[in-house]
């Protein structure tokens, strides 16, 4: 019984030819196609990578790209894969996880700040792509010297990679309302709490109350990115309680 063939797309992900290639050598292939489809990205975000102006970039028709992706839902994968690029290797002091896990979290943030067009890429599923699975590995590794198993390792990689890339979003979002009003972020927020304040009734809201008569929407944060690492630690607190319960349970 012949084996299943692994399927086309996967194949093209690893850059792992997909049949014989008879004739002339073609004039594109599978890396050029993405690569100017990632570089329109870079330039226009996620939208300006249409195949007609991938295309037209390559001086070739739309149809034409098929042969060396299968769909635009492949593409957008293909482009993922090669836009955050190869896994930086997790520093730290041996059996340090958390400096670790924190550099390997940094150093994700900063492909989505180089490329912010990566967060509006759909997650469509697990890794599957060498680099994606190239920064899987790197996470898994900073948990190297811990007691978790596998599935609370993919778990903890999971988690702190969605923090940082739904802290992503929602930091671009904030940013470009700040934008559409004509205003800092800063005076945004004050703006936020000298309004609530006035309509958030204490006897009905009491905690709510008390946070907008507080006097943070008055004070600019120390550092822009304390909301980020707020979140990041907090995650890496949770995942240090984890591997404490698994050490007291072995």
């Amino acid at each position: 019984m012949a084996e299943p063939k692994m399927p086309d797309e996967l194949m093209r992900l690893w850059r792992l030819p997909t049949g014989p290639r008879l004739g002339r050598p073609a004039e594109l292939d599978v890396d050029r196609v993405v690569g100017t489809a990632v570089a329109l990205a870079d330039r226009d975000g996620l939208s300006g990578a249409t195949l007609p102006k991938i295309a037209a970039a390559l001086h070739v028709t739309p149809m034409s790209l098929y042969r060396y992706i299968g769909s635009k839902d492949e593409l957008i994968v293909l482009m993922a894969d090669l836009g955050f690029g190869p896994a930086t290797e997790p520093t730290g002091p041996d059996g340090d996880w958390r400096t670790r896990l924190r550099r390997w979290a940094l150093a994700q943030r900063a492909i989505f700040q180089r490329r912010p067009w990566l967060a509006a890429v759909p997650v469509a599923g697990p890794p599957r792509g060498p680099n994606a699975i190239g920064w899987m590995d790197a996470g898994l590794r900073c948990l190297r010297a811990t007691d978790l198993d596998w599935a609370a390792k993919v778990g903890v990689i999971t988690v702190v990679s969605g923090h940082v890339r739904r802290a992503f979003v929602v930091a671009s979002e904030l940013e470009a309302g700040s934008r559409a009003a004509g205003l800092e972020q800063i005076q945004v927020e004050r703006d936020y709490g000298r309004d609530l304040v006035e309509l958030v009734d204490p006897v009905r809201f009491p905690d709510a109350a008390g946070l907008f008569a507080a006097d943070i929407w008055e004070r600019p944060p120390e550092d822009p990115d304390a909301d980020f690492t707020f979140g990041l630690e907090l995650v890496l607190d949770g995942v240090a309680a984890a591997i404490d319960r698994t050490r007291t349970q072995n």
